[in-house]
């Protein structure tokens, strides 16, 4: 009896394993074709882990990141539309595999800063709260967290440029955000690590 509950309990692992591997296999493929320049490839790839491994997050986090990418120089509202709405599709998806989770909190402010970008007179009044709130509860949750420090600064920064404000508050906080990206360490390889490059970009620019 107990070598057989042995061998199950192998298999079990073996199995789990297995799994593991494939789905980091998967996510180191789907990077390496998005870092080509592949992006519908990728994104295809991400739709296929995601359907693979349903209790993933990471995988249809970056099919809504994809999307909001791929939105921010769209000019054609359809064309917008059918981005935006499937990466908040994929990153709804997302937040029912992990709740409070601030990585996703800043892609969705992310998301509806694309509107804002689009059209801020129809979409600034509708999502500037929200984007604002979204922000400091991912602050909330990870007060460290580079993505949601930077973007918060950069929303509020260009918010205070838009309305005629002073700006070095918020170009203070984009240096903090800076420092944190030196410290950061994401759980793994896969986790999100975006921003730095951009955060430095802004930082310099404060100081022009």
């Amino acid at each position: 009896m107990s070598k057989s509950i042995i061998i199950i309990a192998l298999l079990v692992v073996t199995g789990f394993t297995q799994a593991q591997t494939n789905f980091e296999k998967g996510m180191t493929k789907a990077f390496e074709i998005w870092k080509n320049g592949n992006t519908d490839d990728a994104e295809n790839m991400f739709e296929r882990i995601a359907k693979a491994e349903p209790k993933e997050w990471l995988p249809s986090y970056y099919i809504a990141q994809i999307n909001s990418l791929k939105s921010w120089n769209e000019k054609d509202e359809t064309i917008l539309k059918a981005q935006l709405d499937k990466a908040q599709e994929h990153l709804d998806l997302a937040m029912t595999i992990s709740e409070d989770n601030a990585e996703l909190i800043v892609m969705q402010a992310q998301i509806l800063t694309n509107w804002v970008v689009f059209d801020g007179m129809t979409y600034g009044m509708k999502y500037g709260g929200k984007i604002s709130e979204l922000y400091s509860k991912a602050l909330e949750l990870e007060p460290e967290n580079p993505r949601a420090t930077f973007c918060k600064a950069d929303w509020n920064l260009n918010s205070a440029k838009y309305f005629g404000k002073d700006t070095a508050p918020f170009c203070e906080d984009i240096e903090t955000s800076v420092k944190l990206f030196d410290t950061f360490k994401p759980e793994s390889e896969f986790h999100p690590n975006w921003g730095k490059e951009r955060a430095e970009f802004v930082a310099k620019e404060c100081k022009a």
